[in-house]
């Protein structure tokens, strides 16, 4: 089975807030801005009208975070958790011990870091290191992962279970 790593996999719930969100964006937050830039441009001299600047520098920040939310929405795979166990894939909580160590015991949910906090787990993206080197993995396998420092890291998946919000 192949997954498709540029897929972002969210809730229905996660892609309704970030659906919102960009509403939100698109809407009040951008008319708010393009009218703060009007009054500042409206005090004469741009050069050292620190409000101007400011307001351009927000405008451009909320631009970046507007075309992001378009692409992540764009590529989104809405819907349920996988069902199945065993197998990491987006939307599975995943139990992993780091190399031969069963004490070093970790849990992580398997997405988009767009699915928001989830108490204590850790959301990893697909495409991550360490989540495309456990894609596709069965429980008991292990598998290795580059460091950032150039190293290796190995890593067993203890289990695989959907997750459920």
């Amino acid at each position: 089975m192949t997954v498709d790593t540029q897929v972002t996999w969210l809730t229905q719930e996660a892609f309704d807030k970030l659906q919102d969100e960009l509403e939100h964006l698109r809407g009040p937050i951008r008319d708010e801005i393009v009218a703060r830039i009007s009054a500042a441009r409206d005090e004469g001299d741009l050069k050292e009208n620190g409000g101007y600047h400011a307001a351009r520098e927000e405008q451009g920040q909320q631009e970046a975070r507007i075309r992001q939310l378009q692409e992540l929405l764009r590529t989104a795979q809405v819907g349920v958790a996988p069902t199945a166990s065993d197998t990491a894939s987006p939307g599975m909580v995943l139990t992993i011990h780091y190399d031969d160590d069963p004490n070093d015991v970790e849990k992580l949910l398997l997405g988009s870091r767009e699915e928001g906090a989830h108490g204590d787990l850790q959301v990893i993206s697909p495409n991550s290191p360490l989540g495309a080197a456990l894609l596709g993995a069965r429980v008991g396998e292990a598998r290795e992962y580059r460091l950032p420092d150039g190293g290796s890291m190995k890593v067993t998946l203890v289990s695989a279970e959907p997750f459920t919000g």
